[in-house]
């Protein structure tokens, strides 16, 4: 699952929602740099993501 699609719209890693105007977190993946969006709802719940780059997994 792809955190853009081709209009640059950002979505969740864990869930896929939409985050414009939402309090999503924007950090970087631990491994490989990818910017990663997490909406507040799996952050949260500490849902799992998985970077779409290097697989790297979090809480």
């Amino acid at each position: 699952m792809s955190t853009t699609d081709e209009q640059g719209i950002r979505s969740c890693v864990s869930c896929g929602i939409n985050i414009a105007g939402t309090n999503a977190a924007r950090f970087k993946c631990p491994d490989c740099g990818k910017q990663i969006y997490r909406c507040a709802k799996c952050r949260k719940q500490s849902n799992l993501y998985e970077c779409p780059d290097c697989g790297f997994t979090g809480p």
